[in-house]
């Protein structure tokens, strides 16, 4: 099933979302200025979009596999989520940066990725005396290899 989604973009310089040649449903998101990094500092990278997501949704932002190798940039929030509440007009959507080197990123430079998830059900917490499972180990059991 498609879903339309409207996207209001704030540079004329980067590339039109799309999907990559079939890969994955994953969107990658553009760096939409050019930004300089220095080691230590963090920035909000702009990343040239806004959208109306549909009633239900949020999108889960995260950084592309190479963003660490190619850039030196960490996400600081770790995992962004932007929920469908964030669509004004002025709601660009943004990547916070982390520097772990002195870096560059050009305009169109592809820096993370998205895709868009219901919300989850809502929750009801029973309390119990016992889960009645075995137990796996702690923390870390699953091994090395």
């Amino acid at each position: 099933m498609k879903q339309t989604i409207e996207i209001k973009y704030f540079s004329k310089e980067i590339e039109p979302l799309s999907y990559i040649g079939g890969k994955s449903d994953w969107i990658d998101l553009r760096c939409a200025e050019e930004t300089v990094l220095k080691q230590g500092e963090m920035k909000l990278i702009p990343l040239g979009v806004g959208m109306k997501l549909p009633k239900g949704y949020e999108a889960h932002v995260v950084p592309r596999s190479s963003t660490f190798k190619n850039f030196g940039i960490l996400q600081a929030n770790s995992y962004g989520i932007v929920d469908e509440s964030y669509s004004g007009d002025d709601d660009q959507w943004f990547f916070p940066a982390y520097a772990v080197r002195d870096t560059v990123i050009h305009v169109n430079d592809r820096i993370c990725q998205f895709r868009i998830f219901e919300h989850q059900p809502t929750l009801v917490f029973q309390e119990v005396d016992r889960l009645d499972k075995k137990n796996r180990g702690g923390f870390g059991s699953t091994g090395v290899k």
